[in-house]
């Protein structure tokens, strides 16, 4: 009845794409970009693995790219239909997809150069930044909290995912006769708490579940200690006369970095000084954020009723122009927020150039950083890197802060699958591999639901008794689960350092559960 293929964001964090076939239809849900790992590209740039003239529709969770960055390739290739998504999301898509364009038109012109010194043709960029204001044309705006047929007997509901403005979980049901399939499609679930938006909200009954693993393994900073930690990095930092460099990305954690270090000099917790917001996308983000009060949480809509805006405020400066970007490179006792997130790409890498060898400044990480990306290089603590052709030391503070992630953590994301009724099976997908087996492993022990780890290109058979058939399962490469079962290992060694320094206050029944397991362990091994 309902065919669900596993298309990206599959034992990684990146790609998200899911294709839904029905009896009226087929149904994408998002269309991200890959980024970070060394395939990336590659994987991209491949033909789609379905024809995108024969999907009918996509639905769309959120903007972030990688959720949205193939929509303008999609159409491109021949998609005719709607895009549905969130009003937020479409205004935010509608700046994001265009930087996008440019970016990938940049890339392909700084390639071509060097194409063309090698003597080899050029390539055309993924898609420009006109490719990406036509599709828009063909977005469409839903409200939250309301049912929509968007094929025959198939209605789509999005309620709010809490991770960012617009973002959202989508209910999709699928009718055929008597039959009836419920699929839950998490999204990006939200950090709770956070400044600015709502908080997550589950789904309602589903018999089946995707759900993102992003931190699947791992429980944040609560927002009090956050706080504390945000007030001394900057303390110490602006005492020591350097700078507060902060990778963010433009939608999201920019405007909540803001929200914090407002609300701390309201609090005389830390002093005024200039903060430099230096990214055109964050600049236009922060405006659409404006636009849309009906997303702010309650302390948010205080906030603007009383006239304050925690955007604008004594000492923030937006730099939209390049030479108020260049002219940062020389600024000291000052914070300097810049994208992209993850230092992969953007103004925030000339800013690193100028900041990551002076021992004074503070390189201070707010939110997920992929495996293969700069950021990813700097917390697992490089002490050299390579930007422009130059080899820089890491001389400054490596700082994270967990507690600002936009995704909630294990126990938020039990919590959220916890309160959908009727689950009774759950595809764990959008985590590095690790977080995502983690959390498998968590929903079968502590829920009691069956779940899943699907690889990409997998296809399932939904039945409308809650059973799954494997239409097509991927067998996958030695090489791969070689490198699942060393990246495993090192994360077995990174929680050991942590565990190390807790046995002493764990109870007796958790010690002896633990020494077993471990025991288990070095059997295998021992036998491999």
């Amino acid at each position: 009845m309902v065919q669900l293929t596993f298309l990206g964001a599959v034992r990684t964090v990146t790609g998200s794409c899911y294709l839904v076939t029905t009896p009226s239809g087929k149904i994408l849900v998002d269309c991200g970009l890959f980024q970070g790992s060394d395939e990336a590209g590659d994987q991209n740039r491949a033909p789609f693995p379905f024809d995108p003239k024969e999907i009918d529709v996509l639905l769309l969770t959120h903007a972030h790219i990688d959720h949205s960055g193939m929509i303008p390739r999609l159409y491109k290739s021949g998609f005719t239909g709607p895009t549905i998504a969130t009003h937020a999301t479409v205004d935010l898509c509608s700046i994001m997809l265009a930087d996008s364009g440019h970016i990938h038109e940049a890339e392909a012109e700084w390639l071509n150069r060097k194409r063309r010194r090698a003597g080899q043709p050029p390539i055309d960029p993924l898609y420009t930044e006109r490719d990406a204001e036509k599709c828009l044309s063909d977005f469409r705006g839903v409200d939250y909290n309301r049912s929509y047929e968007i094929l025959p007997g198939v209605e789509a509901r999005f309620v709010d995912a809490g991770h960012i403005l617009g973002s959202a979980s989508i209910e999709l049901t699928v009718r055929n006769s008597r039959e009836v399939v419920r699929i839950g499609f998490s999204g990006d679930v939200g950090n709770i708490n956070q400044p600015i938006i709502r908080d997550p909200v589950p789904v309602g009954p589903c018999d089946f579940v995707l759900v993102e693993s992003t931190y699947g393994d791992r429980v944040h900073e609560d927002r009090a200690g956050r706080a504390d930690k945000l007030a001394r990095i900057i303390n110490d930092t602006l005492g020591a006369g350097g700078n507060v460099v902060i990778p963010a990305f433009a939608v999201g954690r920019t405007q909540d970095v803001l929200y914090e270090v407002h609300r701390l000099q309201k609090e005389g917790r830390i002093p005024e000084f200039p903060i430099y917001i230096d990214s055109p996308l964050a600049i236009s983000a922060t405006e659409i954020f404006r636009r849309h009060p009906e997303c702010f949480d309650k302390d948010m809509n205080e906030l603007y009723e009383a006239g304050e805006s925690p955007f604008d405020f004594p000492g923030v400066s937006y730099a939209r122009r390049t030479e108020e970007s260049v002219a940062l490179n020389t600024v000291s006792g000052a914070m300097i927020i810049s994208a992209s997130g993850m230092a992969n790409a953007g103004r925030i890498k000339h800013h690193l150039k100028h900041n990551l060898w002076r021992k004074e400044s503070t390189i201070l990480f707010v939110g997920f950083q992929a495996a293969g990306t700069l950021g990813r290089r700097l917390v697992d603590g490089a002490r050299t890197v390579t930007l422009f052709g130059e080899e820089i030391a890491v001389n400054a503070r490596v700082e994270t802060l967990s507690g600002f992630s936009a995704h909630a953590d294990r126990e938020g994301l039990l919590k959220w699958l916890d309160q959908v009724q009727g689950t009774g099976r759950v595809f764990v997908v959008h985590g590095e591999e690790s977080q995502s087996l983690a959390f498998a492993g968590l929903v079968n022990s502590r829920l009691g639901i069956k779940s899943e780890l699907p690889d990409l290109g997998d296809t399932v058979e939904l039945e409308p008794d809650g059973s799954v058939s494997w239409i097509t399962r991927v067998e996958r490469p030695v090489d791969e689960r070689v490198r699942t079962v060393a990246a495993l290992l090192d994360e077995l060694a990174a929680r050991a350092r942590v565990t190390k320094t807790l046995l002493a206050g764990s109870p007796a029944p958790r010690l002896e559960q633990l020494e077993n397991a471990l025991r288990n362990v070095l059997s295998v091994l021992d036998k491999n």
